[in-house]
């Protein structure tokens, strides 16, 4: 994990490169998920989140979470925003940053959306940020240690003759 707090300048221009994002480029994208945070439709618990992620072609995609009356229908602000990028063609990523209000720790991915981010690859950033900027960076295999994913289900399984039947 890489803790790196706010740079005085603030972002600047979109990272250009193929390799690991320039500070100035989390910067952005931690903007644009304390943005995303702003749209959040949360009026039963009140707790903001919001979630910007970046594709292997680098556009971001952002998401906000969004509550329902029957709770367990809300949406997470990560899913969200992975979601949308996947309708919109994306399905390789490069980083994702979620914002929240919280000011004391770091806002961290729920079970369910560490599962669905697991879902597209195993070796992506993940920002997890607060509201002054700051964040704490960690791949999706840090997050989820251990995890089962789509290449899971291809490999040699064994069964019993009772099984099959």
């Amino acid at each position: 994990m890489d803790r790196v707090q706010r740079s005085a300048t603030g972002p600047q221009l979109e990272d250009q490169s193929p390799g690991p994002l320039t500070q100035d480029a989390v910067q952005q994208l931690i903007q644009r998920a304390q943005e995303a945070k702003q749209r959040a439709y949360c009026p039963y618990s009140g707790f903001r989140v919001g979630a910007a992620l970046l594709t292997r072609d680098d556009r971001v995609v952002t998401g906000c979470n969004v509550e329902n009356a029957c709770y367990n229908l809300g949406v997470c602000a990560e899913r969200n925003a992975i979601a949308k990028a996947v309708s919109q063609g994306c399905r390789s990523f490069r980083a994702i940053a979620v914002a929240s209000d919280l000011e004391q720790q770091f806002i961290s991915p729920c079970g369910g959306c560490r599962q669905f981010i697991r879902e597209f690859g195993s070796n992506w950033d993940v920002y997890l940020s607060k509201p002054d900027g700051s964040y704490l960076k960690m791949s999706v295999d840090e997050l989820l240690p251990v995890s089962f994913g789509p290449e899971d289900l291809s490999m040699k399984k064994w069964f019993t003759h009772e099984d099959k039947a």
